[in-house]
């Protein structure tokens, strides 16, 4: 099969190619690293990529497994990234840090474990910023990942390597993790899907605590919300080891949506400042849902956003704090931000923690009331378009400063702090021609009607198809 007729296929095209045999493993895997080699050179967004002879062998194995018509798993020859902050057999996981360069896992994590047993052939890894930290992947292990649709401008993150992988068809399906909307900025800003499921839909890895920190979760990102939909079925399902993990049902396939009630809340009433044009571009998006048969209505905010705020950089430092804690007698090796979030954990109280927490509880009660009118919700994926990849974080928006690192993606949270399920989807473009996404989020289990929602919204649009990056 011709390469060029491959380009931009879905991840739910290529399997069906690949199990009726009129596309191998081996040409798929062909097709692939020739594709890494054109464009990976100039944004880097797959990393410690495997020798071509391993994958070609792995490829051709593939090829003889089906041919020897034993079972085979649902992704079964489709070559996958995996996000470099996960452990993957055999690969250097770095999570961007040179205290972890070196470092080769010996088995796989959990979900990497059940893409292996699906059939993937992990090729490498996708970058990412150091521990995962900052919505802007750059990292002093592999460096800066650059937008597809600019070079000189970031791709956001944490997901980042993930969402310009696809952006650039380097992959079709792609992992990611999402704590303070790492599934999400980087979709918007890449033209492409990512979602976060419901906190414990996808259990994470079996180690260390299992009950305090349900801030992150592990999820899918592609080029449609079917093929999203595929990888979460995959990564999905409980795991003993770990008793707050729901484990999520099967999504797929993905029905018609009914007709829905949709809040849009725009700026949070002003709370959240927005660069020009970034409210123009998603109301104009907002209007395809109501040619789509649904109700499209402004909300006024729900709950105070400096509360959400005040919980959550509390809980994310308390968070942070604990993943980084190995680190702490070696914090010279570590990036401002890191030092940051772990002096602050380390020196945080019990109370301050409950209080967080309290505050919490307080929005998940009034979230509760507001989906009772509502059967989804949309905010903007960025408050701000993609900034110069030099810098590391942007320091004001719309003339407002910004107090952390992390204040301008303040955006992201009214899902975060609940661990509430949403789907980014592409938005379109700005006058200066860069990308710009939706969130739309709703109760607790509401994954597969948020997908549904998104693949009639996908097929009205076909944004990732229509407006690829150039070249």
């Amino acid at each position: 099969m011709p390469q060029d007729s491959l380009q931009y296929c879905s991840a739910s095209d290529l399997l069906a190619q690949l199990r009726e045999g009129s596309l191998t493993a081996e040409a798929l895997m062909e097709r692939t690293l020739a594709r890494i080699a054109a464009v990976n050179p100039d944004l880097n967004a797959i990393v410690a990529l495997r020798p071509a002879e391993e994958l070609m062998e792995e490829a051709r194995k593939a090829d003889a497994m089906r041919a020897a018509h034993v079972p085979l798993g649902p992704l079964h020859g489709l070559p996958m990234a995996v996000k470099d902050l996960a452990n993957v057999k055999g690969i250097a996981s770095t999570q961007g840090s040179p205290l972890m360069k070196d470092f080769v896992p010996t088995e796989d994590e959990l979900f990497v474990s059940r893409l292996r047993a699906a059939g993937a052939i992990l090729i490498g890894k996708t970058n990412t910023p150091e521990f995962g930290l900052g919505s802007h992947t750059f990292n002093p292990v592999y460096g800066a990942t650059r937008n597809p649709f600019d070079g000189g401008r970031t791709c956001g993150g944490s997901s980042g390597g993930a969402a310009v992988a696809l952006a650039a068809d380097m992959v079709a399906l792609a992992d990611g993790s999402d704590m303070m909307g790492s599934l999400r900025n980087p979709a918007g800003w890449n033209n492409v899907y990512g979602f976060r499921p419901t906190w414990g839909w996808v259990p994470s890895d079996p180690k260390g605590d299992l009950f305090m920190h349900p801030l992150s979760t592990l999820g899918p990102m592609a080029r449609s919300p079917e093929d999203i939909g595929l990888l979460l079925d995959v990564m999905a399902g409980p795991d003993p080891r770990q008793p707050l993990a729901s484990g999520g049902t099967p999504v797929m396939p993905l029905p018609e949506p009914d007709p829905m009630r949709i809040g849009w809340l725009g700026d949070w009433g002003g709370a959240f400042p927005m660069e020009d044009g970034i409210l123009d571009t998603c109301e104009a998006a907002l209007k395809t849902f109501a040619d789509l048969g649904h109700s499209v209505e402004a909300v006024a905010p729900p709950f105070p956003a400096e509360k959400i705020w005040e919980s959550w950089i509390t809980l994310r430092s308390f968070a942070v704090a604990a993943g980084l804690r190995v680190f702490e007698g070696r914090k010279e090796h570590l990036k401002d931000t890191a030092i940051w979030e772990l002096e602050r954990g380390f020196a945080m109280t019990a109370q301050q923690v409950q209080e967080a927490s309290d505050l919490r509880s307080d929005w998940q009660r009034a979230a509760v009331r507001l989906f009772s009118d509502y059967d989804a919700l949309i905010l903007p994926t960025a408050q701000c378009w993609p900034f110069p990849v030099e810098i590391d974080y942007p320091r004001e928006i719309a003339g407002v400063q910004m107090d952390t690192y992390h204040r301008w993606m303040q955006v992201v949270l009214p899902v975060s702090l609940l661990g509430l399920p949403c789907l980014a989807v592409p938005a379109g473009f700005g006058e200066a021609g860069l990308p710009m996404g939706l969130q739309i989020f709703g109760a607790q289990g509401q994954d597969q009607t948020l997908l549904a929602l998104g693949q009639q919204y996908h097929g009205a649009t076909q944004w990732p198809q229509k407006a690829p990056p150039p070249g």
